[in-house]
């Protein structure tokens, strides 16, 4: 079954449904009927999907259950030797071969295939355990093809925040969703609690100078995006604006000033390095680039079709090196707050990053979708116009996926492969590519399943 089909189906009678209503009924409407077939749709078939994924098990418990079992916890002991910079050399002459094997073994284990939960107790530890498996598969990629967390599996609740907001029904709310979301999410109290607290935080200057402490604004930050639902956040962050009041209180969301800005505009390289040294912000950048990576095949510019998962991956970022925002109060453009100035022989990998943000064809459709309300149709075209950078995008993601399958085993061991693995591995890439060109529709279907339920990474060790 292809789950995306099922969505785009259902999904479009909802918004049928919804569209036939009368705007001043609407609310009701949406509580009586499309709230209970969304939740009954949703629940239904993506927790089977989240089942397939997980099997209920964070990579903290496969952690553990790996510890407690002697031939487990032995072959992750070897596994970290092999990624450890040079230490499969401490394996002895047959180091390649044993890797091979460790990871082989690992595949068939528990650890691989778990996950973790954003914002859980002890998040970087799971995730420590996550990238022990998964470490490889980060070197040199640009584009991922799997996420060390959890699948968002729930519907968001706009038709909640829709009945909060409806006070006023069609005065302030057309002119202004900004400040409505305000006002929503000072009517809930977690909301109204968390956004009190870090704005407290951002806005508070150290005792004897004349800055912020920028750690604690972004824990507090971290915090609110990941403890309170999307559907007073993406309000907060994503609603559309037509004048520059609207836009600079939507940019003030995350209190740029000390969150955000700085005096200076560092390269670029300096906070992904940063970032990709801490567990927890290079997963969440993980995330970031496997759920809006685009796609100028998509109807909707993205390449996983899910703006929702788009939203709340950028979400996941904000309170991280790379926080990225707007980047005046005129425009809908987003940016980490640096430049790719002086990048000298990385300045490929640099523009790659930046561009991920400034000429990102899903990033940008996703935000465009949530302002005009179909962010959850899977059949939007794309409203912004591929460019060169998108093309460049686009290339990379599909060299990506080669580029893994040829590095993959020389990252783990010292030494190179051999002529005769060289030729096994071409023949197997040849074969499965005549094989794949019979039926490019079935195949692509099927690719989209696997990857959707954490299977394609492990086939791409052995194709």
């Amino acid at each position: 079954m292809d789950w995306n089909d099922l969505f785009r189906s259902e999904l479009g009678q909802l918004f049928n449904l919804a569209a036939t209503a009368s705007p001043r009924h609407l609310p009701a409407v949406l509580h009586a009927r499309v709230q209970r077939r969304a939740t009954k749709m949703i629940e239904g078939s993506e927790e089977g999907m989240m089942e397939a994924v997980s099997s209920g098990r964070d990579c903290l418990q496969a952690g553990e259950s790996c510890t407690n079992d002697p031939s487990c916890s032995s072959k992750f002991r070897t596994l970290r030797q092999c990624i450890a910079g040079n230490g499969a050399n401490k394996l002895g002459p047959d180091a390649k071969n044993q890797c091979r094997s460790t990871v082989t073994a690992l595949l068939s284990s528990q650890l691989y295939g778990c996950k973790c939960k954003r914002g859980m107790k002890k998040e970087k530890h799971c995730l420590s355990v996550y990238w022990s498996i998964h470490h490889t598969l980060m070197e040199g990629m640009n584009v991922l093809e799997s996420s060390p967390y959890e699948p968002f599996v729930r519907g968001f609740d706009y038709v909640r925040l829709a009945s909060i907001t409806a006070g006023s029904e069609n005065e302030v709310t057309q002119v202004n969703r900004c400040l409505d979301a305000a006002k929503a999410c000072n009517v809930d109290e977690m909301c109204q609690r968390l956004r009190t607290e870090y704005v407290s935080f951002c806005i508070r200057r150290v005792a004897r100078a004349d800055t912020c402490n920028r750690s604690k604004c972004h824990k507090a930050l971290r915090k609110f995006f990941d403890r309170v639902p999307p559907e007073y956040t993406h309000e907060l962050l994503f609603c559309p604006c037509e004048d520059t009041a609207c836009a600079e209180r939507r940019r003030q969301t995350i209190v740029p000033a000390c969150s955000y800005e700085a005096k200076e505009k560092p390269n670029c390289l300096a906070p992904l390095d940063a970032c990709q040294e801490n567990y927890v912000c290079r997963s969440r950048y993980a995330e970031f680039q496997f759920n809006c990576q685009p796609s100028l095949q998509s109807a909707t510019g993205c390449r996983k079709e899910n703006y929702a998962a788009c939203l709340l991956a950028y979400t996941g970022i904000i309170g991280s090196p790379i926080t990225p925002n707007y980047i005046d109060n005129s425009t809908s453009s987003i940016a980490p707050w640096c430049t790719c100035n002086a990048s000298g022989n990385r300045q490929e990998e640099c523009e790659s990053f930046l561009h991920l943000f400034t000429d990102n064809l899903c990033l940008q459709n996703a935000i465009l979708a949530f302002g005009n309300g179909t962010y959850l149709s899977a059949g939007l075209a794309p409203s912004v116009p591929p460019t060169t950078q998108m093309y460049k995008q686009e290339r990379n993601a599909n060299r990506a996926g080669a580029t893994l399958r040829e590095n993959i085993f020389e990252q783990l061991q010292p030494t190179k492969v051999s002529g005769n693995e060289k030729l096994q591995r071409e023949t197997t890439r040849r074969t499965s590519a005549t094989s794949s060109s019979a039926d490019p529709n079935r195949a692509a279907g099927a690719w989209r399943m696997w990857v959707s339920l954490g299977i394609a990474t492990p086939l791409l060790l052995f194709m």
